[in-house]
């Protein structure tokens, strides 16, 4: 799993290890994803706001190659592009206008930067958001194991309500990985 060629260990040195069958998870300020059938290290990074050399180095890759199943540790916070402000996970009832208009970026400029061919997403579908230079837009925050929406309101000062309006949201059902607007 991690590539090892002797039983050598250096101190701050990140291990993979085996766990269940969960697409992803969090491990404190990582992402572990999973590999699967069409993936690779330049569309990850993309998804993720984060750059193929940074995955490389976190995971000591030989190479670029991968193979289904393995399991990446992905950074959750890069300074990444500066043209993209955050990711946005695609939930029931959003379009790409609602989607833009939230952060107060155009249509186009999601398109453009997701490379997408139409105005179709799924529920789930993760996509990058340009930075808008409106600080309307707010923070952004990735939830993480753990969280709730309690726990991160107080985080950041600010009410359950407000999150929830903010993001549409009409539970307080939060998924690992999943983006608020702060």
């Amino acid at each position: 799993l991690n590539n090892l060629t002797s039983n050598t260990l250096s101190i701050g040195q990140i291990l993979k290890l085996p766990t269940s069958k969960v697409e992803q998870s969090t491990v404190n300020d990582y992402l572990i994803y999973t590999i699967k059938p069409g993936d690779n290290l330049y569309n990850i990074a993309r998804k993720y706001n984060t750059s193929v050399s940074e995955i490389v180095r976190l995971n000591n890759l030989p190479n670029n190659n991968l193979s289904i199943g393995q399991q990446l540790l992905i950074p959750t916070s890069s300074s990444g592009s500066s043209n993209v402000s955050s990711t946005y996970t695609v939930q029931r009832g959003d379009s790409l206008y609602s989607i833009a208009r939230k952060f107060n970026v155009s249509v186009s400029d999601i398109t453009r930067l997701n490379n997408l061919a139409g105005t179709s997403l799924s529920i789930g579908q993760q996509l990058l958001i340009p930075s808008s230079g409106s600080s309307n837009s707010g923070n952004t925050y990735v939830v993480k194991s753990g969280d709730n929406l309690y726990s991160i309101a107080r985080r950041f000062g600010v009410t359950v309500d407000s999150i929830k309006s903010k993001n549409n949201l009409k539970s307080n059902l939060l998924s690992v990985g999943q983006t608020l607007i702060i």
